[in-house]
């Protein structure tokens, strides 16, 4: 086996469990519904908050271990649903584009930096793409248009998600200062 290989850092305990921690909260958000005329759930803040507090590469698999414990029928997901019936229901793939939001934020944080400008920038293309699988897999489902998913599932969550973005960049920049990673 090459040196280099055997010589990739792995996570320590305590890395491993500040990311089921994170999963866990992930959970927890995803469970709290804010009843509105469109009810929306803090799922996507609690992406955002992970990436940000926790980086790309701690953050991605702490977004991983929450989909796998959903998709193994831990009900992490919003309404406390579980199981591949979760992952492959007509909302599913907006849940598997929070992993592509997660690789983009780690791509972009390898090769850009961690600026705050690049955070902000790498998290808004990380949710486009999120959309963007979501609206796919909604069409493949339902047999909709392209137009009929982005007018059911992204255009009425554009300004909560928004607003989730800025919170979760103000709680983050300030939970980061407590949290030794």
């Amino acid at each position: 086996m090459s040196e280099n290989v055997v010589s990739r850092k792995k996570f320590s305990i305590r890395e491993m469990v500040i990311i089921a921690m994170f999963s866990a909260i992930l959970a927890v958000c995803s469970w709290i519904s804010v009843p509105t005329s469109i009810p929306f759930t803090l799922q996507t803040f609690g992406v955002f908050a992970t990436m940000n507090i926790l980086g790309g590469k701690k953050g991605f698999f702490a977004i991983l271990v929450y989909i796998l414990l959903g998709a193994v029928g831990m009900p992490v997901f919003s309404g406390f649903s579980a199981g591949i019936s979760a992952l492959t229901s007509y909302s599913g793939g907006y849940i598997w584009g929070f992993i592509l939001l997660a690789l983009v934020y780690w791509s972009v944080e390898n090769f850009i930096g961690k600026n705050f400008t690049v955070q902000v920038i790498s998290l808004i293309t990380g949710m486009i793409l999120c959309y963007l699988c979501g609206t796919l897999w909604f069409m493949y489902v339902t047999k909709s248009t392209f137009i009929y998913g982005l007018t059911a599932c992204v255009v009425p969550y554009l300004l909560f998600d928004a607003l989730k973005l800025v919170l979760a960049l103000i709680v983050s920049g300030r939970v980061k200062k407590y949290v030794r990673i």
